[in-house]
């Protein structure tokens, strides 16, 4: 009854007043001849004059430096697979909505019908000059990777996999402050991974970087634990790959942390009870977590739970930092690296710890307006004096808090 309800009203939602959740607004006034030809025709062949002069006045005058494109081919999305490009849309819409809600960013979707690597790389290279920025969004693994760092490689302005970067700075956030509350250290733990496309195996490398030990880390795929000598396996999940096979049972008496990125519905309960003593359970797939916390609680009253669902408590999600380390990229004018992404999630995590952890809250809200003001802050603070860039730091700060 409640997903009956859910479905109707997001129908309604997405169809009423108008169609679709995006719209464009001028931020000038163009009320008569006068305020036309500076906007058109002569006034605007001035700026043009200027920008030919000097190519980086193009962030002076245009909308170019708070413009980012969300990118997609339809290929991973959500928890729903490849349906294509016009299924996507609404996600896209919704990303790019979400862009200009929490960070002021704007934001048009652009949704690609290219399954081919080579060929949506180059699509993307060539819209560099019209973007600040580049968000990916639900391109399927292994592609997502090839496609990422070609980008990267090949173009000036912050590209950046949200599947990828924001799910692993979320969980590494909510992964340190659940490990606070349980007392146990990230070197210490066993962890068991559900799903080994872009989101984990992007998280697995950042958890990585802060100390888990690979030798303690589980990998399962769509076709069961990732070992050696088994068939499936690709250049990207092979990494992870344990000896040798070893049952589910085993290795989840073993187990300190369930990180699920993969699909609805696919781990039982009796599972979830084999788990060690005050055990971490992040079941992050979308729309249908990979187990219901209505399950877990009914085998496991010791656990820290959390999805990616606004419905239940413990909401990991990459909102909580793509707008935010974004909104730095843009500001900074360069490229997102491993140091910004240290930095967004070691402020995520101190913002939950400044109202006190508890099981139900190891992460700040979506919609703490503290992650505006403090997230991008950080991330501009640190790169405007390790780089030298000249901002001003106190007008910069201003500038967050009136967005």
């Amino acid at each position: 009854m409640k997903e009956k309800k859910l479905k109707k009203n997001s129908l309604k939602y997405h169809k009423f007043p108008l169609p679709g959740k995006l719209s464009i607004k001028c931020t000038k006034k163009l009320k008569n001849k006068k305020e036309l030809s500076y906007a058109y025709s002569p006034g605007v062949a001035y700026v043009c004059k200027e920008i030919f002069k000097k190519k980086k006045k193009i962030y002076d005058y245009t909308s170019k430096g708070n413009l980012v494109a969300v990118i997609t081919n339809g290929t991973a999305v959500l928890g729903l697979g490849d349906i294509g490009v016009e299924a996507s849309k609404p996600v896209m819409e919704g990303k790019s909505v979400l862009f200009k809600r929490f960070a002021g960013i704007n934001s048009i979707d652009l949704e690609i019908n290219e399954k081919n690597p080579k060929k949506l790389v180059k699509i993307i290279k060539s819209l560099e000059t019209t973007f600040g920025g580049i968000n990916l969004e639900d391109i399927k693994s292994p592609e997502c990777f090839y496609i990422e760092k070609e980008c990267k490689k090949n173009m000036k302005i912050p590209v950046f996999h949200d599947d990828q970067h924001g799910t692993a700075i979320v969980v590494l956030a909510a992964l340190n402050n659940s490990l606070k509350i349980v007392k146990k250290k990230i070197e210490k733990i066993k962890v068991v991974v559900m799903g080994a496309g872009a989101a984990a195996l992007s998280c697995i490398k950042l958890l990585i970087k802060k100390g888990l030990k690979k030798k303690n880390i589980y990998v399962f795929d769509i076709y069961g634990l990732i070992y050696k000598n088994r068939k499936n396996l690709n250049n990207y999940n092979k990494i992870y790959a344990r000896k040798k096979f070893i049952c589910k049972k085993k290795i989840f008496k073993k187990c300190d942390f369930l990180l699920g990125l993969s699909s609805g519905n696919i781990i039982r309960s009796r599972l979830i009870s084999y788990m060690k003593k005050n055990p971490i359970i992040f079941a992050l797939a979308n729309p249908i977590p990979e187990i219901m916390p209505e399950k877990i609680i009914n085998v496991r009253k010791d656990c820290i739970i959390a999805t990616g669902r606004s419905d239940y408590k413990n909401q990991v999600n990459n909102l909580i930092c793509f707008p935010y380390i974004f909104r730095a990229a843009l500001d900074l004018k360069i490229k997102i690296n491993s140091k910004m992404k240290i930095i967004a999630s070691k402020y995520i995590s101190k913002l939950a710890r400044k109202d006190g952890l508890n099981k139900n809250k190891i992460i700040p809200s979506i919609f703490d307006k503290r992650l505006i003001k403090y997230v991008p802050y950080k991330i501009v603070k640190y790169f405007n004096k390790k780089r030298s860039l000249g901002i001003d730091i106190k007008k910069y700060k201003s500038f967050l808090k009136n967005l």
